[in-house]
């Protein structure tokens, strides 16, 4: 008898899995449930103003920074006040020092007075007060121009990159899915393309030569190292610039200007003509506590107790705006989601936990870290008791849009449940399941060690274009309509999940995947 290939085998798990679901009586959606949800989550709704204070009173959410404390004691104090069960903060890491930027003012102040719009990257110093320093323009392209540079940078503030064409926007920079794109992502997904060894060896030689072009300029003693964001008409994308670990060296200050800005300062220095800025950053950074931690809250389930739907979002974000899209809004909706469960004195057999994840910015640490602490360990993939007592999780991270389906990782065994629950949502734009996986949030931590971890499709609005990572990402880039029906969505499906007589069924995931 011929072997069986392992893909094979996989494909006969994953169909004999799809059939016992197929054949499985999922419980019909509960109208009186939705019901209740609706009329509370639609009409009473909290989100907003949990957003506001997330986004308005707090700020910025970088892990382990003064900013993500207060914010979390704000989001403990919530989550006890609606009465739900062991609220607390659980520890994890280390992590590695935390960092805030209290200041930063940046002109142009020859030939001419200009404010810079201008963020200090994430771990990077402050100035130690006011610089007032000539501009100068390196090119350094490669190790061997560093040479025609060496003892002439030294309190200067340094251009390193080119210009670059800057386009009009002859489209909107928001966009809601359209039933073309929504059916294209219902469909399998393409072959993915084989990996480029050359582009793979590029990107590997630009990571390392731009830890080089760091150390060169911070050992040259220049003032700071202005690097234009990929974005444009103001909007900067700001992530990290030093270590977080103190063991490190520190290296020296690092601003992301807006292009236009930056273009400016160029020309004119192609010119010949000279450039003097003025800029002061004040940074702080705080070694006294390496670890971070998530956030956890229960509604106690009935006679399944035992068993848990778990609903997540990450609380972390960058920087430079106030992490409204990215993502407040998925920390929100997931505590609002959780209100509305509570409110409606409705009994789940099965607890429902929250998790609010920090770190995920970084790699996903605090969720791999929760699973890693209770169900298994990747790495290994040993098992730990809890592992057999998850029924699913449910993950919100894709900005303010509304919610348009399920990507449901390749596990089909799901679709027969989706499906059913799915029914009392299509009027609210809810018609899709994506069979294929996304990565990229929290929801991976779980799937990856083979337990059932999902990412809600939503409307990109203005995500990828203006929010992520950037200093537009604030208040006003919140849909208020969206985010209510997101979390009448998710109130409904832990609802439904929790009470179904059995868990969602699981794909087969190899030892060390």
């Amino acid at each position: 008898m011929r072997k069986r290939t392992k893909l094979a085998c996989v494909l006969a798990l994953l169909f004999a899995a799809w059939t016992l679901a197929a054949q499985t009586e999922w419980p019909a959606p509960d109208p009186a449930a939705i019901s209740t949800f609706e009329e509370q989550g639609l009409h009473h709704s909290q989100v907003m103003d949990i957003l506001s204070y997330f986004t308005d009173v707090y700020g910025a959410r970088l892990t382990n920074s003064p900013n993500i404390r207060e914010a979390a004691e704000y989001a403990v104090k919530t989550l006890g006040s609606w009465g739900l069960a062991n609220v607390h903060e659980e520890t994890w890491g280390p992590f590695g020092r935390g960092w805030s930027n209290e200041l930063i003012e940046a002109n142009e102040i020859s030939p001419r007075h200009f404010s810079l719009i201008a963020y200090p990257k994430a771990w990077t110093p402050g100035t130690n007060g006011p610089v007032t320093a000539e501009a100068v323009y390196a090119k350094i392209e490669k190790e061997e121009d560093f040479s025609a540079y060496r003892e002439k940078l030294k309190g200067k503030f340094v251009l390193t990159a080119p210009l670059r064409a800057v386009e009009a926007h002859f489209d909107a920079p928001g966009h809601r899915f359209t039933d073309q794109e929504l059916a294209d992502l219902a469909q399998p997904p393409a072959a993915p393309r084989p990996p480029d060894p050359a582009a793979r060896e590029r990107a590997l030689a630009q990571a390392q030569f731009n830890v080089k072009l760091v150390k060169f300029l911070t050992d040259e003693k220049a003032a700071a190292w202005l690097e234009p964001s990929p974005h444009d008409g103001g909007t900067i994308t700001v992530q990290a610039g030093g270590s977080r670990d103190p063991k490190e060296p520190m290296v020296l200050p690092r601003l992301a200007v807006a292009i236009e800005d930056y273009g400016r300062i160029l020309r004119t220095l192609q010119k010949n003509i000279p450039v003097t800025l003025q800029i002061n950053i004040a940074s702080k950074f705080y070694d006294n506590n390496p670890d971070s931690f998530n956030i956890l809250a229960e509604i106690p389930g009935t006679d399944k107790a035992d068993e848990v739907v778990m609903l997540g979002a990450h609380f972390d974000s960058w920087d430079s705006g106030a992490g409204a899209t990215d993502n407040a809004a998925g920390s929100a909706v997931m505590m609002e989601a959780m209100r509305l469960l509570k409110t409606s004195g409705l009994k789940m057999r099965r607890t429902v936990r929250l998790a609010l994840w920090t770190g995920e910015e970084e790699g996903l640490l605090g969720s791999r870290a929760y699973v890693g602490a209770h169900f298994a360990e990747r790495k290994d993939m040993k098992l730990k008791p809890d592992y057999a007592k998850l029924s699913a999780y449910f993950n919100v991270d894709n900005g303010t849009g509304k919610i348009r389906g399920i990507y449901m990782q390749e596990n089909e065994a799901a679709r027969p449940a989706f499906e059913k629950w799915m029914e009392p949502f299509k009027a609210m734009g809810m018609t899709t399941l994506a069979v294929r996986g996304v990565g990229g949030t929290d929801h991976v931590s779980f799937d990856e060690v083979g337990l059932p971890g999902f990412q809600f499709i939503q409307d990109p609005i203005e995500y990828d274009t203006r929010t992520h990572h950037t200093n537009m990402d604030l208040y006003e880039r919140l849909q208020e309509e969206d985010l209510k029906q997101m979390a009448v969505i998710v109130a409904s499906f832990a609802y439904m999940t929790a009470n179904a007589e059995q868990m969602i069924p699981r794909k087969v995931v190899g030892k060390g995947q």
